[in-house]
């Protein structure tokens, strides 16, 4: 499992392959069992073959992390917000105000249930796994950011794929710095959370 060949076509089969099938039109349960086992043989992985260990690194950065990501978000919230104004200028904040619970909670069960996985996936399996498959650091970025524009391919949208292709390069040089699963989904989390909250979470799958 640990050869060039395996994980070549292991990366083709996970994050190409199945993601790929998804904008197919075939059962919905059959769909959830291919990302289930997916995700299951990514955790067998990465806990019996990388020998990964999850715990909290006691020594992370947390006030440059706070920082760089109020930077960021701060750029993000304002271009996002005048985008919305723009084009669709009813969606500005409309679940916030007007379904607070509703709101309140896909924060949570996103933040919680869809992020740290994807962050599991994308970079602390990724980075572990293929890493030493590509010998240039740039294009290994780069095909780490296109693999998890990929994975919203499902989502039928240019924009959608060109967000999460941008969103994938910040991830991937942060968690390249950092090495921290927790804290690339705690930033994940509060750009996901901020786009559903402005008004572009139809765009990303979640309700309205």
């Amino acid at each position: 499992m640990q050869s060039i060949r395996y994980k070549s076509i292991e990366l083709f089969i996970i994050f190409i392959v199945i993601p790929v099938s998804f904008i197919f039109n075939y059962s919905s349960i059959l769909k959830l069992i291919i990302g289930v086992l997916g995700f299951v043989y990514i955790i067998y992985v990465l806990l019996k073959i990388e020998k990964i260990k999850f715990k909290v690194n006691k020594n992370l950065k947390w006030k440059k992390f706070w920082k760089t990501t109020f930077i960021t978000f701060l750029i993000i919230a304002i271009i996002t917000s005048l985008f919305v104004w723009f084009t669709d200028k009813e969606s500005l904040f409309t679940v916030m105000i007007n379904k607070p619970k509703m709101w309140i909670l896909i924060l949570f069960f996103y933040s919680f249930f869809s992020v740290y996985p994807q962050e599991l996936i994308y970079r602390t399996f990724f980075f572990k796994r293929y890493k030493n498959l590509f010998k240039n650091e740039v294009l290994f970025i780069i095909i780490n950011a296109l693999i998890f524009s990929l994975a919203h391919l499902l989502f039928k949208n240019t924009l959608v794929l060109f967000l999460t292709f941008i969103g994938g390069i910040l991830f991937a040089l942060n968690y390249k710095k950092t090495k921290s699963t927790l804290l690339i989904s705690v930033e994940h989390a509060i750009y996901g959370c901020w786009l559903f909250t402005v008004g572009m979470g139809n765009l990303l799958g979640f309700p309205s």
